[in-house]
């Protein structure tokens, strides 16, 4: 079993009365965004390390809540310690980190005692040292008997440095933090207006953490210029997702009156306007909304592939279906795969059909296509029998 510890004790720098567990962030607070990488790590359970419970927090709490873990605020290690199951792995995130699901699945394995670390001469100011040469990162994984050990002490202690120390003399293993993981957004604040910057950070590492070059080249810049803004003015997730649709259908349209080049253009901007609507569905728990946009950025491309052969004629039909096939039964392979970076995603077909097609050649970009969807197929096959011949 998979448990997280949250903090919510330090009260903002630039915000007097305000914990920074409660400050702004990506459209949520920031304890809500840490509880949502704990649950896609997997936590069924989250303890919140509280001192005082203010209507901020128990809102955040109560939205928590909502995406089914249970969620339990504790002023003491006696009673985290009662309501952790004796056998439980515990992820602790420090008050006001800033992290990705990266980050936290590095540490959300199986096995014992282990904390996320950084060379001392690469660390931020503040940051806690483990022995001589290193400084915490914020990320810990440890054990429920370690919290049990905390209960022991005296109450006049910080938490979660206390539970740091026995962890490092327990023998926890250092795991260096990723090199690019600071670039990410990855870091603790206790200012709003520094949370911000990372926020934006973060928002874009969110795109362009999913594999695929499509996702780093394409959607992942995009992301990193509009997401922020959207967040920061509060868009609601409903207009994105109509945008999106709408702009995919005018695309469809216009590659079926014979406009292939512009109504691929115009149908893959469709796609990525979903994409980042899902994205932001995602962040604020919309999650039919969400699901119905990742849905979209499949079925736009497939159409337009479709619009494009009717408008082409000739074998370009048979093409468009054998693409649009081995597409989406590759789209159902990848899915429990780790993509290679240049595998294909229904927006990347669109995007090779798109290129050729405004070259004049919209029946060379759907073989092409086609041809990519059956590597990207044989590939994700290929790394899916390598799984299961490992698991014997």
């Amino acid at each position: 079993m998979l448990a997280g510890l949250l903090f919510a004790i330090n009260e903002a720098e630039d915000r007097p009365g305000r914990l920074t567990a409660t400050l702004p962030f990506g459209g949520l607070t920031l304890i809500e965004y840490q509880a949502r990488i704990l649950i896609a790590a997997g936590a069924s359970q989250i303890i919140v390390a509280v001192q005082r419970v203010t209507p901020e927090l128990l809102g955040a709490l109560t939205r928590i809540r909502r995406r089914g873990v249970v969620v339990d605020p504790v002023r003491t290690a006696v009673e985290a310690g009662e309501r952790l199951h004796p056998l439980a792995r515990v992820v602790m995130l420090a008050d006001g980190l800033v992290t990705t699901e990266t980050v936290v699945e590095a540490v959300a394995q199986d096995g014992g005692d282990a904390l996320i670390v950084v060379p001392v001469v690469d660390a931020p100011p503040g940051w806690e040292r483990v022995g001589a040469q290193m400084a915490w990162a914020g990320v810990a994984r440890v054990e429920a008997g370690r919290i049990v050990e905390l209960a022991r002490l005296p109450r006049d202690y910080d938490v979660q440095s206390t539970l740091l120390r026995l962890a490092d003399q327990a023998g926890a293993r250092h795991l260096t933090l990723a090199g690019g993981a600071m670039r990410e957004g990855h870091g603790i604040e206790h200012r709003a207006a520094a949370l911000a910057v990372r926020g934006r950070l973060v928002l874009a590492a969110l795109v362009e953490g999913r594999r695929g070059w499509y996702n780093r080249w394409v959607a992942g810049p995009v992301a990193r210029l509009v997401l922020p803004w959207l967040v920061d003015r509060g868009t609601p997730g409903l207009p994105v997702a109509i945008g999106g649709a709408v702009t995919g259908a005018i695309g469809i349209g216009a590659a079926a009156g014979g406009l292939v080049g512009t109504g691929a253009l115009i149908a893959l901007i469709g796609c990525l306007i979903l994409g980042l609507g899902g994205t932001l569905g995602g962040l604020r728990d919309e999650t039919k909304l969400a699901a119905a946009q990742s849905i979209g950025v499949r079925v736009v491309p497939a159409l337009a592939m479709l619009a494009i052969s009717w408008a082409t004629g000739g074998s370009a039909p048979v093409l468009a279906f054998a693409g649009v096939a081995l597409g989406a039964i590759g789209e159902r392979a990848a899915s429990g795969a780790l993509r290679g970076q240049w595998w294909g995603t229904p927006p990347a077909y669109l995007a090779v059909i798109g290129a050729l097609a405004l070259a004049g050649l919209p029946a060379t970009g759907l073989a092409l296509a086609a041809v990519y969807a059956g590597a990207t197929l044989a590939a994700a096959v290929e790394a899916l029998r390598r799984r299961a011949l490992a698991s014997f």
